[in-house]
């Protein structure tokens, strides 16, 4: 199993409004998005930094009943890391076999092109999004 760092995902209650405080108070530009997702309920968009820094992909409630909202509710900010993983299916069931807990089973995600997605988290309880490579 080979998991490569993708980036650092922060809960937003407004993509656009936490766009411009990314990019006028720490530098960060626009990559890629806004994609919404209907089946994560969620509207995303990636920056990346002026300078040597992680990615962030800014996460914003889409729908009245999306799990962002609960992180919202308790003040938001960064709450998943993101890795991508190949074999994806070998990453779960090792990550998995180290004690991790499946909280959502693959589904393609808008963002990635259509590429797989899971959600984990790890006997610590921190969150873990990850990314089919292929």
């Amino acid at each position: 199993m080979e998991l490569k760092f993708k980036h650092l995902g922060v809960a937003v209650p407004d993509l656009q409004k936490a766009l411009l405080v990314y990019r006028d108070l720490l530098g960060y530009q626009l990559a890629s998005g806004p994609f919404d997702d209907p089946i994560q309920k969620v509207s995303v968009c990636f920056l990346r930094p002026a300078q040597e820094g992680p990615e962030l992909e800014l996460v914003a409630p889409l729908a009245a009943d999306s799990p962002v909202r609960k992180i919202l509710g308790s003040g938001g900010g960064a709450y998943h890391l993101c890795y991508e993983a190949e074999p994806f299916d070998d990453a779960l069931r090792e990550l998995s076999g180290k004690g991790c807990v499946t909280v959502s089973e693959p589904v393609p995600a808008v963002a990635f092109g259509g590429r797989r997605i899971a959600w984990l988290y790890t006997p610590t309880r921190q969150l873990l999004e990850l990314v089919d490579r292929e």
